[in-house]
């Protein structure tokens, strides 16, 4: 059974920024996308960011320009760098590997907020 460990989060005023750190106990070495989704409360799971192992990334609308995703293939791990945060972007974030199925972190808050 794959298991994803997050790492990171926390509070962040407005205009501040975090890092969010997910690794996978291990990943197909022919084909991954790994990323992260987002939800607030009483809202939808959303598309942050993900990547696949030949390095195409996808950004959800709202984080475009602020967030960056990356991916430390050595280590089966992948970063968000997040920029610039709005109290929109208080939610509880999920990792996800999708291979061959899908796996699911146990989620991460974050919060920003002065």
């Amino acid at each position: 059974q794959v298991q994803l460990v997050e790492s990171g989060g926390g509070l962040a005023p407005p205009g501040g920024s975090l890092n969010l750190s997910c690794t996978a106990s291990e990943r197909n070495p022919r084909y991954w996308l790994m990323g992260w989704h987002r939800q607030a409360p009483g809202k939808q799971r959303e598309l942050v960011a993900d990547i696949t192992k030949l390095g195409t990334s996808m950004y959800g609308d709202p984080v475009k320009g602020r967030f960056t995703i990356s991916t430390d293939n050595a280590k089966n791990t992948v970063f968000l760098h997040m920029n610039d945060l709005k109290p929109e972007d208080t939610a509880v974030y999920y990792c996800y590997l999708q291979q061959s199925q899908g796996y699911w972190g146990q989620g991460t808050q974050v919060t920003v907020s002065s």
